[in-house]
């Protein structure tokens, strides 16, 4: 890691002349890269594998099919869960979303394959060849590409931090507002205005994203709808299936 934060296993990705470069890395189960960030705008995607990716203001779960949208110099923490198939786009200024906070995106069939092309392509990619065309189409499906609710946003108070803490540790905690205020130090109205004015959410809500974010990581591991729905908390898998379709605009089975 360099003094400013910079990754130089990726420095010459951030320095070429394109308006964007393709990277790809394996990472084994349990890899973290630790707090750093980049001089461009990223795109982090796995065509395998689940990333746990901690911003300063935001937590993120993203599974196969989804992708992390960073602006430039957003510090982050990418933790890998099973082996990660890491294939990230780095891109100049002029190519970047306007999007000025993490983000996380839908990745259809045609935009996982152009990113798996322009890993293909070397840094310096003809720009009026084959590679000028995956860019060009990539920054035009990267616009459409649908904004999906995959934050969880990070609270600075230490009360909800350690209430966030355990409810990441067990999602399908029951726990009410109530018993929780008893564990943090906290009335439960504190609790809940603390949750409003830090997140711009209510408990149930802010609870209810990190259950879906996990169901969906659980998912593309291969769980069940219902069998996601019970290691999240959710009582049955109907409830489940209507509130990951009000989410994400897909069932649990993907359609």
């Amino acid at each position: 890691m360099s003094p400013d934060g910079q990754n130089p296993r990726t420095i010459a990705h951030e320095r070429v002349d394109r308006p964007l470069a393709g990277f790809a890395r394996d990472y084994a189960p349990g890899d973290d890269t630790g707090w750093h960030s980049h001089a461009r705008a990223q795109l982090l995607y796995a065509s395998q594998g689940v990333m746990r990716v901690a911003t300063e203001a935001a937590a993120f779960v993203i599974p196969p099919g989804r992708a992390l949208w960073l602006p430039a110099r957003a510090r982050h923490d990418v933790r890998q869960e099973g082996v990660v198939r890491m294939r990230a786009l780095f891109l100049r200024a002029d190519a970047a979303l306007p999007d000025a906070a993490p983000l996380v995106l839908g990745v259809g069939p045609l935009l996982h394959a152009l990113v798996l092309a322009a890993c293909d392509e070397p840094l310096e990619w003809d720009e009026h060849g084959r590679g000028g065309h995956l860019a060009a189409l990539i920054l035009d499906e990267l616009r459409r590409a649908p904004r999906l609710p995959f934050a969880v946003p990070a609270p600075r108070d230490a009360r909800l931090r350690r209430l966030a803490d355990a409810l990441a540790q067990d999602p399908a905690s029951a726990l009410t507002l109530d018993a929780w205020a008893a564990q943090c130090g906290a009335s439960a109205r504190t609790l809940a205005r603390l949750f409003q004015a830090e997140t711009g959410m209510g408990f149930a809500r802010w609870r209810q994203t990190p259950r879906l974010a996990e169901a969906a990581a659980l998912l593309a591991q291969g769980a069940t709808p219902a069998q996601a729905a019970a290691r999240v908390g959710y009582a049955s898998a109907p409830a489940f299936g209507a509130a990951y379709r009000a989410a994400f605009g897909i069932t649990p089975k993907g359609r």
